[in-house]
């Protein structure tokens, strides 16, 4: 089975965004796909701490310490960007305004509920920050993430066993072993990693999960 990295994932991300989207990228993997979105395609990039028009990362050197995004990473800005007051930033993720949302997840549900802010464990700090308004108030909510954790438990599950961020968000789930599309009727495969079978992708997660369109037999 050959999985993809964390590069390939964003750039996977990336093909799906629409020309003219209005997007919110989460803290960790998902700030990797402003650095692979088309630069010929026209798309809003929007920060909750009060940017919109980012552009990819900026090259080293070349950092600007007041240019940072919701996760305190240096950014750049395109011409035509703009800053705002951070409630303005969340009247626009809880207004509607926002396309698409790109968040990273502990776990996910087969009904779209999502879990990404707390894990319960000792040492963890827990902060939903904006993911609660990104969640709920985008118009379509996609979550990266692996699959499986590192002791081989699947992300994406029956029903969650952590906090609750959004209830039966999630439309799509872009993994490094398969690509989920999230409806009322369960969780469908639209792509899989080369060399593994939806038997095997059914045994990995341990829950039931339709053929997508793509892997129907012809």
């Amino acid at each position: 089975m050959q999985r993809l990295n964390r590069e390939q994932m964003a750039r996977r991300v990336a093909r799906d965004i629409p020309e003219g989207a209005y997007v919110n990228l989460g803290i960790g993997l998902p700030t990797l796909v402003a650095n692979f979105l088309p630069a010929e395609r026209e798309i809003f990039l929007q920060s909750e701490n009060g940017l919109l028009g980012m552009g990819p990362a900026p090259a080293r050197g070349a950092e600007d310490p007041d240019l940072i995004n919701a996760g305190k990473q240096p950014v750049t800005l395109l011409p035509g960007g703009s800053f705002f007051h951070h409630a303005d930033s969340f009247a626009m993720m809880r207004g509607g305004h926002i396309d698409i949302c790109v968040l990273g997840a502990f776990q996910v549900s087969t009904r779209g509920d999502l879990a990404n802010w707390h894990t319960g464990a000792p040492d963890a700090i827990p902060a939903v920050g904006g993911a609660m308004d990104l969640a709920i108030g985008a118009k379509r909510t996609f979550v990266m993430m692996e699959l499986l954790t590192k002791t081989g438990e699947s992300k994406l599950v029956d029903q969650c066993t952590y906090p609750i961020t959004g209830m039966a968000c999630v439309s799509r789930i872009y993994s490094d072993i398969a690509i989920f599309d999230i409806a009322p009727q369960g969780a469908s495969v639209v792509e899989m990693a080369e060399g593994l079978t939806l038997d095997e992708l059914r045994a990995l997660t341990g829950v039931p999960l339709i053929a997508g369109a793509a892997l129907q037999p012809g």
